[in-house]
């Protein structure tokens, strides 16, 4: 059973009072509804604080249908777009202007992610300063207790930097709160460095991965960023750290780890992470959002992102969408047909009643094909109008090839709803390791690089079609490696920093993209945060 998440249910109903009415201001105290004096007089109310920025992160983790991290990240990328469909998506253009790199400092998906993000930062420290201050006993709580609920609580902080660090680079370092009043911006090499120093200092003192950690941060999971860090370390603080990043990925891979169903290990299929009861199966997780809608009704709500309108009749559940986000036009095609990913992972062409044996067609109403069987086709146009054009404005309905990769199983599913969402799995740290292998080796592949990576690709291919499938040393370049990693991570967040390590963010074409602005690799600073704090820069190249 998933305990975090019983928990989890009851602290988030419990703190909502408290945090309801916080807003984006860093100085802000979070508990500023109630006297944390009259909190934290015991472990059940301790927790709970612990927990509150692992619920929140729900919201700017994950495709969550709110703007966060996972929003900028993939809708300004070369795999997915939320392009306007009919009457529907066009959205004050916020998703084309993602699209083409034209966004501006006053755009909703960056001003809102701005403040879901902090605010998880806000969490994290007002919990770290009311149980420092405290002495164990008075919480209930034995010393070591105490410490080690500290070192998590930082680790996620520093996880929320890490994040942070990613999409804006130059921003306050605020560990107190309410100190400073207008918290000045620190360059984006002394943001690295403090995340690094963060995750270093507590990275010992946190617990391994474990059943009962699902969720939660543990060292496996600090080892994780630091991956993440090094890996991006030269694009972030100006310094290469490839040694750094394959030494992270080696304690995750030879060291003594944790693990949610066993040691950590690659899946040996590709259901598995992605099943409805992942939390059971999955060996690869090293860091989800964890969920139980059995227990807590805390669901994934990444529908509204990906589901068509109809959607819950191709799945057998009451789950439908906005119809938004689709493969952009040309990605399927670079799935190879033998690809078993292709066709577990993505929706494509006529769709059926789940549970129909292709019998029964899913009938849409209301939009271009009212009242004809859906057909998610690889381009975006007006087939309907027998139009060529092809752009962010110019879709359907069923205009692109759709997410599949996260199953939430049929209404009648014992774990329906309960889909785990990995942030962290051991098959990103395999694709890691080979690319700081290679880029260490001016960018040839060495052998233990392609042994890597495909250690993780072979469960796409059947056995009697791998050998010619497999990389070599020769077949494996860097842009082969780049078009690998969107295969095996499509869906999952990563495309951006993957183009930027590659220098094709803003130099790259795809589909209805040209090339932008060097600057736009990182998001420019909302300007109403600027409005309320003076001390705050605008980020290079953006209009003050």
């Amino acid at each position: 059973m998933k305990q975090f998440r019983k928990i989890a249910t009851y602290t988030a109903l419990a703190l909502l009072p408290v945090f309801a009415n916080s807003c984006t201001d860093l100085s802000e105290n979070l508990y500023d509804q109630i006297s944390t004096d009259e909190f934290y007089a015991n472990k059940n109310e301790v927790v709970s604080a612990v927990l509150r920025p692992y619920t929140h992160a729900n919201a700017w983790i994950t495709p969550s249908g709110q703007n966060g991290w996972w929003r900028l990240s993939e809708l300004s990328a070369d795999q997915l777009a939320w392009p306007q469909k009919g009457r529907h998506g066009y959205d004050d253009g916020n998703w084309i202007r993602l699209h083409y790199h034209t966004w501006t400092v006053d755009d909703a998906p960056i001003r809102d992610c701005w403040r879901l993000v902090w605010m998880g930062t806000g969490f994290c420290t007002t919990a770290i300063e009311n149980i420092e201050k405290r002495d164990a006993s008075a919480m209930g709580l034995t010393q070591a207790e105490k410490d080690g609920y500290v070192s998590e609580l930082r680790l996620l902080r520093a996880f929320h930097y890490l994040r942070i660090l990613d999409l804006w680079g130059n921003v306050p370092i605020v560990t107190k709160v309410g100190e400073p009043t207008s918290p000045p911006t620190a360059t984006r090499k002394e943001v690295f460095e403090f995340v690094e120093k963060e995750i270093k200092d507590h990275i010992d003192k946190a617990p391994h991965l474990s059943k009962a950690l699902l969720g939660r941060m543990s060292k496996e999971g600090a080892y994780a960023m630091l991956v993440e860090l090094y890996l991006n370390a030269e694009k972030w603080s100006g310094t290469a750290r490839w040694d750094d990043c394959i030494a992270a990925a080696d304690n995750l891979r030879y060291g003594p780890v944790g693990g949610v169903n066993g040691g950590l290990a690659l899946d040996t299929n590709l259901i598995d992470t992605y099943a409805p009861d992942n939390s059971n199966l999955a060996k690869e997780t090293i860091f989800a959002i964890a969920y139980d809608f059995q227990i807590s009704d805390f669901a994934p709500s990444w529908t509204g992102d990906f589901y068509h309108f109809v959607q819950g009749k191709i799945n057998g559940n009451d789950r439908n969408g906005n119809d938004g986000v689709v493969v952009i036009p040309g990605v399927y095609t670079t799935f190879d047909p033998a690809d078993k990913r292709k066709k577990e992972w993505i929706l494509e062409g006529p769709q059926w009643e789940y549970n129909s044996a292709d019998t029964i067609p899913v009938i849409t109403t209301g939009n271009e094909y009212d009242g004809e069987q859906l057909v998610f086709v690889d381009n975006i146009r007006r087939n309907k109008a027998n139009s060529t054009v092809s752009n962010m404005t110019e879709g359907e309905e069923n205009s692109g090839v759709r997410f599949n990769k996260y199953k939430l199983g049929s209404i009648k599913d014992p774990h329906y709803r309960s889909t785990d969402w990995a942030v962290y799995r051991l098959s990103w740290v395999y694709f890691a390791k080979a690319e700081a292998l290679m880029r260490k080796n001016g960018g040839v592949a060495t052998q233990e690089a392609v042994d890597l990576v495909n250690a993780v690709r072979q469960r796409a291919f059947d056995k009697k079609v791998w050998d010619t499938h497999k990389y070599t040393t020769a077949t494996l370049t860097m842009d082969e490696l780049l078009a690998e990693y969107g295969r095996e991570f499509i869906f999952e967040g990563y495309r951006r920093q993957e183009l930027i390590r590659w220098d094709k963010f803003t130099n790259g074409t795809w589909w209805d993209h040209k090339a932008s602005e060097n600057f736009r690799t990182i998001f420019a600073i909302p300007q109403n945060q600027r409005a309320n704090n003076d001390s705050l820069k605008q980020n290079p190249g953006y209009p003050n």
